[in-house]
């Protein structure tokens, strides 16, 4: 970071690109599945005709639409055990058939002991199939939430907030089809199924898909055009550098954020972000306070400060690529499992390395936060430590217990979290307060965190 260079500005469609690469991490899915979705779905806009204004609708659906998906992931490790493999699973079979049906049945309870598997199936039958479904609607709210914090156009926010409707209105909620779907979300649907169809099978198992759901789950105009146009759609879609086209693809004029517009939107971002678990919310915005007020007392100037600030709201997107069944587990973790852990600013980082500014800033914040350190072991950096830490009472060693779980989450550097917390869900914890702000939400783990600080 150079004292005091100007950093060039960051356009919103390289900000909600930077995001959509944490939702990648979310499903399994190599990195830029989402940034292809988007190419897919705007050639099919370009080759039906769609209006300067549509396409805008086209692109920023199509770069949300799984945005909210990771709200649930604590829920969802409860029935299913590794939430990032159920999600995964989604393109393997086709919406509503009895093979999807069973895959997803046979990951009831999975990684536990078969009475507690039996357990989890018999509750899961009774009455988590309904919250499965409660989830699915959940998912596209939110993301029209977010699409509405950073301003995006009323065109947008009712696509995404239809991201899950079907042509036949079997999709989620349920309450449009065919026409009435708009056709944003129909045209996004279309391109994230067609993405991983064409680059596990190539361009005749995306047609063959586009057959078998018309009607169906797709728009038959839309699968007739794949199925007329297929080599211009798919054409080149490998060797394509993907980032710089979505970029450079941006429909209308570019939109270049103000400072307060970013650091709103960063905000709003990392808010999301700390929905993959109940012990996270607010984490991100607290993180981002701690490291500004550290820059502040060590009388940085103060663009590295502001710098120090952003980081701490990005540091968390590698948190997407780590199943709950980790983050959230009560028990004693295996050391495979603490690697898993340690590799999430690894994950973090190519969210971050592309044009956006605090990219070297996001990685250090995240490794310091994470516990991995030269010496790459926990010990090695809870003995580097102060003795006393923020929040937590007594002498600290490398196998005491923090009694504050709120710090860092159940899975921070500084110890594990007690087996008797039972959180609530992250989405019912975002949604209690309906007459506070989204943007005050964070305020209260901040206040707490500052004031730990200061003492």
């Amino acid at each position: 970071m150079g004292g005091g260079a100007r950093q060039p500005q960051v356009r919103l469609a390289e900000l909600v690109a930077a995001l959509s690469l944490g939702v990648d991490l979310g499903f399994g899915q190599p990195m830029e599945h989402v940034l292809r979705q988007c190419l897919i779905a705007l050639r099919l806009a370009d080759h039906a005709g769609l209006s300067e204004q549509d396409r805008v609708a086209v692109y920023y659906t199509a770069l949300l639409v799984n945005v909210g998906c990771h709200s649930d992931a604590h829920e969802q490790a409860k029935w299913f055990g590794d939430d990032i493999k159920l999600k995964s699973g989604k393109y393997a079979h086709d919406f509503g058939s009895l093979r999807g049906t069973l895959a997803t049945m046979r990951l009831v309870g999975a990684g536990n002991p078969p009475l507690h598997r039996f357990r989890v199936g018999l509750e899961f039958a009774l009455s988590g199939h309904r919250q499965l479904d409660g989830m699915i609607s959940q998912h596209a709210r939110l993301a029209r939430a977010l699409a509405e914090q950073l301003e995006l156009p009323g065109q947008v926010r009712e696509a995404v907030g239809a991201a899950y409707e079907q042509w036949d209105g079997r999709g989620w909620p349920g309450d449009l089809r065919g026409e009435a779907v708009p056709a944003a979300a129909r045209m996004a649907q279309f391109a994230e199924f067609l993405e991983v169809a064409h680059r596990v099978g190539g361009t005749q198992s995306a047609t063959a898909l586009a057959r078998r759901q018309a009607g169906k789950q797709f728009d038959p105009a839309l699968a007739a055009l794949v199925c007329a146009r297929a080599e211009e759609i798919f054409g080149g879609l490998e060797a394509t550098p993907a980032w710089q086209t979505v970029i450079a693809a941006e429909p209308a004029l570019a939109v270049e954020l103000s400072e307060a517009q970013l650091d709103s939107a960063l905000a709003a971002i990392a808010n999301f972000v700390d929905l993959k678990s109940p012990f996270t919310l607010g984490h991100s915005a607290a993180v981002a306070d701690l490291a500004g007020e550290a820059g502040h007392r060590l009388r940085l100037p103060r663009e590295e400060v502001l710098m120090l600030r952003r980081a701490g709201l990005v540091h968390g997107f590698g948190r997407l690529g780590v199943s709950n069944a980790i983050w959230d587990r009560p028990g004693p973790l295996s050391a495979g499992e603490w690697e898993r852990i340690r590799i999430y600013p690894y994950l973090t980082e190519p969210c971050c390395t592309r044009r956006l500014p605090w990219r070297r800033s996001a990685r250090w914040r995240s490794s310091t936060v994470s516990g991995w350190t030269a010496a790459d072991t926990r010990e090695g950096f809870l003995a580097a430590r102060s003795p006393a830490q923020p929040g937590c009472s007594g002498q600290r060693t490398p196998t005491s217990r923090c009694v504050s779980p709120g710090r860092t989450g159940p899975r921070g550097p500084l110890g594990r979290r007690p087996r008797k917390c039972r959180p609530k869900s992250a989405l019912a914890a975002w949604t209690a307060r309906p007459s506070m702000p989204c943007s005050r939400r964070p305020a209260i783990a901040s206040h707490a965190a500052g004031k730990r600080l200061r003492a």
